[in-house]
Parts: C-alpha cells; sequence; structure tokens
C-alpha cells in the first residue's frame, strides 16, 4: 500500500502528493498515536515528579507533528478548494475538536501540569517556559476541566458543532459568492470601467469558454464595477448580489442562507461562556486578551466613535452635495457611494487608482517590499523554486540572515475559483526546538489580487500593496521569533488584540516617499513615482478617513454588543441591533435587503468573534510605535532593530502591553492614530 504523504517526515508540505484520500486515514492515524503517547506521559508524571523535558517538550512534538499534517489540508480548503477535498476536511473537524476536547479536560494531564508548576522542576525554567506553563493551565480552565462529568460532555459537543458549524458558514459564503455571475455579451453597459478591469472581465468569461464579459462577486471583479461603472443599475444589480449573499434575500435568497448557522453559533456560544462560568461570550473571549473588561472595550469604541461620527457626518454631506451637483443625483443610493467617491476623489485631489496602477506591477512591489524588510531587519531573501507547491501562481521563499536560512513562505497573491475571499497569513510551521536543533518557521501568505492577464503583470491598487504589507507583516511577527517553545512562538501566545500591531505597522511604509521609492516603479519605464503623483496620493491619504473609521467601528460595536447581549437571538433581532448600531455610528444609507451580517466570516468563521474591535485596538499600538520611526527616520537602524527585539522577536513570551512598554518607554496613546488618521478632534 502506497505511503500516505501527510504522514511523512517533511520540512515543507508534500503538496505534489497531497490528495483529499489522505486525509481521514492520516488523521486517525495520527489522534490515535497521539491519544496513546499522552495517556504515557501522564502515567509517568504520575510516577515521577515532571521536568520540561518529560512532559512539556514531547507534548509539544506530539502537537507539531500533527499540525505539520493539518496544516496544509487547511491551507488547500482555503485555497484549492473542491468537493472531494471538502468533504474530507469536514469528515475531520468533529474529530479534532473532540480531541482539542479531550486534551483540555484530561484531568491527570492537568495535574501532571501543576505538578510542573508547583515542582522543583520550576526554578530551572526561563521566562518563556513559564510563561507556557501558565497558559496552559489557564486553558485547562478554560477547556472546562473543573467541570463536573455531564458539563464537560456537553462542553465537547458544543465545542464539536461549532467547529462545525463555522465550516459550514464559510462554506456557504464561497458558494454564494460562486454562485452569481453576469455575463454581458459586450462592453456598452461597462462604460467608465478602466482597461484594467475590462481586461479582468473578459478573462473571466474567457475562462469559461465564453466571449464578452462576466462579472463576478470575486472582489477584482466586484469592486471596479462599483467604483466606475455609469452605468447605475448594472451598479445597483451588482451591488444587490453582493449584500444579499448567503442570506434570505437577493438573486440566490435562500439558497445558501447562513441565517440559521448565526442563530446557532451564538446561542451555542453564549450557553458555552455560561457553562464556565462567566457572564456572556463578550466576556469569555476577553480572557486571553489585553483589553481588561467589556466596558473598558465598549468605553474604548464609543469614545473613538464620539471623536470621528461629525467629522463622517460632515465627509458624507460633502459627497451627496457633490453628487447631487455634479453627478445629477437627487438622492444618493449605497450603490452609488463607492462611485461618487472616486468621482469627487478625482475632483478635489486629480488622482485615481488607475493612475497609480501602472507604478505598482506585483513584481516591482513584492520586491519592493523585500527591500523593506531587508533594511529595516537586515536579512534578505531568495525564491527556492524547487519547493512543492500547490497551485502554479504560487511562489517559495527563504529570509536569510548574514547567508543562512531563518524562515520560509509560501507567496500567493491572485483571486481564483476554489479560493477563499480576503487576505490572510497562516502558519505552516511554527519555530520551536526539536532534539536540540531549531525548527524554521514557515508562513502561508495569502492574498486576491487582480491576476494577470497575458504576459503582463497584474498591476496593482495602492489598497492592495497596503494589504500585502499587512499580511506581511502577520508574517514577519511569525517569522523573525526568537522563541523556540511553539506555544509562545511567533503569533502564538500574543493576545488577540495585539496581534494586529505589527502588520498595521507595516502599512506605514506605503505611505512614505523613502517607503514608495523602494516599492513603486512604472512597469513600463521604470521611472519612480512622480513627487507630483506622490503629493496627490499623500494629500487624498485621509480622503472620507472618519466615514472609513466609523465603518470600523460599526463593525466592532456590533460583534461585541452581539455577543455581549444577546444570548440567542433570531436573525430578526440580529438585524435589529445591526440596525441600532447603525443608526449611532453610520452615516451612509443602507438598503433594507442589506444582509452585511450573513457575509461576516471575520466574526462566524473566523477568529474573531467579540474581537473585532482588536483591529482598532491594535491600530492605536500601531499608530504609536509608528511615531517613534517618525521621530528617528522610518529606516533607522536602531529604532528598527528595538521593534524587532522587543515586539517581533519576544512573540507571546510576555504581556502584550509590557512589550509595547519596553519599546515605546511608556504607555500608548491614541493621539497618534487620529493624528495618522487625519481626525480632526485629535
Amino acid at each position: 500500500m502506497p505511503r500516505n504523504p501527510l504522514l511523512d517526515a517533511h520540512d515543507l508540505p508534500p503538496f505534489d502528493a497531497i490528495r483529499p484520500e489522505h486525509v481521514v486515514p492520516a488523521m486517525d492515524a495520527l489522534l490515535a498515536e497521539n491519544r496513546a503517547a499522552i495517556e504515557s506521559l501522564v502515567a509517568n508524571a504520575e510516577q515521577t515528579p515532571p521536568t520540561w523535558e518529560s512532559l512539556a517538550a514531547p507534548l509539544e512534538a506530539l502537537n507539531d507533528r500533527l499540525a505539520r499534517a493539518w496544516s496544509p489540508v487547511s491551507h488547500l480548503n482555503g485555497t484549492m478548494n473542491s468537493p472531494e477535498l471538502r468533504e474530507a476536511y469536514q469528515a475531520c473537524l468533529g474529530q479534532l475538536s473532540d480531541y482539542s476536547t479531550w486534551i483540555g479536560q484530561h484531568e491527570g494531564l492537568f495535574r501532571a501540569w501543576q505538578a510542573l508548576r508547583n515542582g522543583p522542576a520550576w526554578a530551572e525554567l526561563d521566562e518563556g517556559q513559564r510563561r507556557t506553563v501558565e497558559n496552559a493551565l489557564r486553558d485547562f480552565r478554560l477547556a472546562g476541566v473543573d467541570l463536573p462529568t455531564a458539563q464537560k460532555h456537553r462542553y465537547g459537543e458544543i465545542k464539536a458543532r461549532l467547529s462545525e458549524l463555522s465550516n459550514t458558514f464559510s462554506n456557504q459564503l464561497l458558494d454564494a459568492t460562486q454562485a452569481w455571475h453576469l455575463d454581458l455579451a459586450d462592453d456598452a453597459r461597462l462604460a467608465g470601467l478602466p482597461e484594467s478591469a475590462l481586461a479582468t472581465l473578459k478573462a473571466n468569461a474567457e475562462a469559461k469558454g465564453l466571449s464578452g464579459y462576466r462579472i463576478t462577486l470575486d472582489f477584482p471583479s466586484f469592486f471596479p464595477v462599483m467604483t466606475y461603472a455609469e452605468d447605475r443599475a448594472l451598479r445597483q444589480e451588482v451591488y444587490t448580489a453582493f449584500v444579499t449573499r448567503a442570506s434570505d434575500q437577493g438573486p440566490n435568497a435562500g439558497e445558501y442562507d447562513n441565517a440559521p448557522v448565526m442563530e446557532e453559533i451564538l446561542a451555542l456560544r453564549h450557553e458555552l461562556a455560561e457553562l464556565l462560568g462567566f457572564g456572556d461570550y463578550a466576556d469569555y473571549s476577553l480572557s486571553t486578551k489585553m483589553a481588561e473588561s467589556p466596558e473598558q472595550v465598549i468605553t474604548f469604541l464609543e469614545d473613538l466613535a464620539a471623536r470621528a461620527v461629525p467629522q463622517a457626518r460632515e465627509e458624507y454631506a460633502e459627497l451627496a452635495a457633490f453628487a447631487r451637483d455634479e453627478l445629477g443625483m437627487a438622492a444618493l443610493e449605497p450603490w452609488d457611494v463607492g462611485f461618487a467617491s472616486e468621482k469627487l476623489r478625482e475632483a478635489r485631489y486629480a488622482i485615481s487608482d488607475e493612475q497609480l496602477r501602472p507604478y505598482f506591477p506585483a513584481p516591482q512591489v513584492v520586491d519592493g517590499l523585500f527591500r523593506v524588510v531587508e533594511r529595516l531587519y537586515e536579512v534578505s531573501f531568495v525564491e527556492d523554486e524547487t519547493a512543492p507547491r500547490y497551485h502554479p501562481d504560487v511562489r517559495y521563499f527563504q529570509i536569510l540572515e548574514q547567508g543562512t536560512p531563518i524562515a520560509g513562505f509560501y507567496l500567493d497573491l491572485y483571486a481564483r475559483e476554489g479560493k477563499r475571499g480576503g487576505a490572510w497569513m497562516d502558519e505552516c510551521r511554527v519555530r520551536r526546538l526539536e532534539a536540540g536543533e531549531v525548527q524554521l518557521p514557515v508562513a502561508y501568505l495569502t492574498c486576491n489580487f487582480t491576476r494577470p492577464v497575458g504576459d503582463a503583470p497584474a498591476l496593482l491598487t495602492h489598497d492592495e500593496v497596503t494589504t500585502l504589507f499587512h499580511e506581511f507583516g502577520h508574517g514577519l511577527h511569525h517569522m523573525l521569533t526568537r522563541q523556540t517553545v511553539a506555544d509562545i512562538s511567533g503569533i502564538n501566545g500574543v493576545a488577540w488584540d495585539a496581534v494586529e500591531l505589527p502588520s498595521q505597522f507595516m502599512e506605514n511604509f506605503c505611505w512614505e516617499r523613502e517607503g514608495l521609492d523602494l516599492i513603486a516603479a512604472h512597469v513600463d519605464t521604470g521611472e519612480p513615482l512622480p513627487e507630483a503623483l506622490f503629493e496627490k496620493l499623500i494629500a487624498a491619504k485621509n480622503f472620507q478617513s472618519a466615514m472609513g473609521m466609523v465603518r470600523q467601528l460599526e463593525f466592532s460595536l456590533f460583534d461585541f454588543r452581539l455577543h455581549r447581549e444577546y444570548a440567542a437571538p433570531s436573525a430578526a433581532e440580529i438585524q435589529t441591533l445591526l440596525d441600532a448600531v447603525r443608526d449611532a455610528v453610520a452615516v451612509v444609507p443602507r438598503a433594507a435587503f442589506n444582509r452585511f451580517q450573513n457575509g461576516f466570516g471575520h466574526i462566524f468563521a473566523g477568529g474573531y468573534a467579540a474581537g473585532y474591535y482588536s483591529y482598532k485596538w491594535a491600530e492605536v499600538l500601531s499608530a504609536d510605535a509608528w511615531s517613534a520611526f517618525e521621530e528617528a527616520g522610518i529606516f533607522d537602524p536602531e529604532t528598527g532593530r528595538r521593534f524587532r527585539t522587543e515586539i517581533l522577536e519576544r512573540g507571546g513570551s510576555r504581556d502584550a502591553a509590557e512589550l509595547f512598554r519596553a519599546f515605546r518607554g511608556r504607555e500608548p496613546s491614541v493621539e497618534p492614530l487620529l493624528r495618522h488618521s487625519g481626525i480632526r478632534a485629535a
């Protein structure tokens, strides 16, 4: 019988050999082996006082072997989704959830960790090891190790069901996104769209063996229609399809409706929180975050809203007046906002995304990103074309320090069928010590940019450039860590509301002349971004920034209040809460059929439940951290070294607040965020 590639030892996933039929047998085997090994470790700990080497290190090795097999499967499910892979992935979720619950509620294992914490070996542990032990004991309690048997069983049922529901939400959103398209025989209705967008829509049609143009709900197709299409009815049609995905509204009403999924997720989350002794899921969520209480989070968000909403209303009033006077729109509808905003931005600043695109060919941007990181952290990059990859578009790179590899990453930039939307960084392999050798970290860096057409390189928008830098910031956090214990290595063990600090920090280089001189070069001439265009870009940086901020606050308040106030809401009550939040902070018009919540994957299929506020919370930290570079020079070697040493290298070895104070020398201030965002209330 041929060997299962997921069970083979490997440095990088054998993507060229992995098949859906390998997944379930590999997980069956590994989970059974792990359970037996853990029982043996517990038995040993009962005979002899445990040490790091006798308990923690072998447990970490078991976790790592399981992660090495599951990580590529999970990544392929998000980037190369197929019915066969989806079925195999779904079949394993319950098993993995059961295993996680079994570990978290294993009283013998809990006692072994307690014995390590309270025994003679504690004195020998370093800071990172101690942190890992404390985190483990906390996580046992959060897994219900102290609960009576019946409640432990219920906890396991809830966790398994939540895992399944999260996957269902994600699948239905992907299916709903791909279920809709609009085919146009010619470009008559596409007036206003730039050549790059027309080429994308034409390529969409050609990929299906059709002539003409195909509009889909993938972002590289959806966004240019909403921003540039002069045909108002077309914008309305595409907007309606997009904001009703996976809902009871719109062209595919009821077909992939996520409403029942949301209702069950929220009810189970509330039950889980109560089971563990928390008042609600928001309270439970904060047990592993920087924020100290739900009240602190709400106060933080409402304070930002108080500063931003008045300015956002002014910005919207200006937009509505411009649309009325210059575009002949008596009333601004939701599907008009992107189009009118782009026209106003062009009128006010004489700049558009299309003017900038030629200066951001994807190969140049990637090269510029590497050069920025090289200058900041004294590392270099080299592509390894021999690494197994899962799609022809994917590239694999190593990061070198003084010529020696210290990390690696897969770069997957372009949208395609079977790939979930958005952009993200995920772990392929974590930095840890294994039998005296350092296992190097490897990351997945995934985006959904417009694909190149023909032989020409893809031309990115400035927003896409900042997205790439953002995700690479997460990647650097994972890859430049110096920790050798997996549970605190890279982003592991970092408070969720601080994990966006390194990613948001990296975005700043896309707005600085020195940074852009490395990133931007004209696709035909190689010329840098002209000074006149740079000045327009900077002048337009905070265009509608208050409107942008209140939109993020709307998402954050909706998420947090949903998990704070609503124990088991119906779909109608979820909508009522969202409407109430919008009444308080939103300024743009809304359509009654809008079902944004049905596609809010961050909180229903990602890790941001009662934690979406983290983006704004971490932005306070990142803006303040960036102000240190503004003071010293954005490529100041000493400041770069301190940021790497105090933030990136330390992973989760210490509290995020301590790390920030060590870098900045003081508590964080909200003022740099308001200043960078152009909020006048600063």
